[in-house]
């Protein structure tokens, strides 16, 4: 049976690609998301990958991950830096999690230099754009495979 993986984006990740002098590239997100099942699938992995503007709805589907997914990957976008609940709601799922994200958080505004989800995060990947979502893919694959150990 394969292992199924919550892929979950926070605010504003819809709208990757639209603004091409941006931070997140020219890659859209349906792109990205395209991009990821077909890795997915090479992974043997189930994907759902999904998106939403609200806390609410992503602290709903971490919880529903708890349940249905064997790993977590998130980029809770703006919520990274805020959001408590998201932390409790990772806190309490006992799989693997990877924190992407598109931009290097470090090398932006100094207010995105501390995440709450790190604090639940079995790794971080961030900087490398499309490929870092990839990357997370194949890392949570082999923590799930117990081919990489988590530090």
């Amino acid at each position: 049976m394969p292992y199924t993986v919550f892929f979950l984006n926070g605010p504003n990740a819809n709208l990757y690609g639209l603004d091409t002098s941006g931070t997140y590239g020219t890659e859209s997100f349906a792109s990205i998301e395209a991009g990821c099942q077909k890795h997915a699938d090479a992974l043997g992995l189930t994907l759902a990958f999904r998106q939403s503007n609200h806390e609410g709805v992503l602290v709903d589907w971490i919880q529903e991950a708890r349940l249905r997914a064997d790993a977590v990957i998130i980029n809770a976008a703006g919520l990274t830096y805020s959001s408590i609940p998201i932390l409790d709601a990772l806190l309490a799922f006992d799989g693997p999690i990877i924190e992407a994200h598109m931009s290097n958080i470090w090398k932006r505004e100094s207010f995105r230099h501390h995440s709450y989800v790190s604090k639940a995060a079995t790794g971080v990947i961030a900087g490398l754009g499309a490929l870092g979502y990839r990357m997370a893919l194949t890392a949570v694959a082999e923590l799930l495979e117990g081919k990489a150990k988590r530090v």
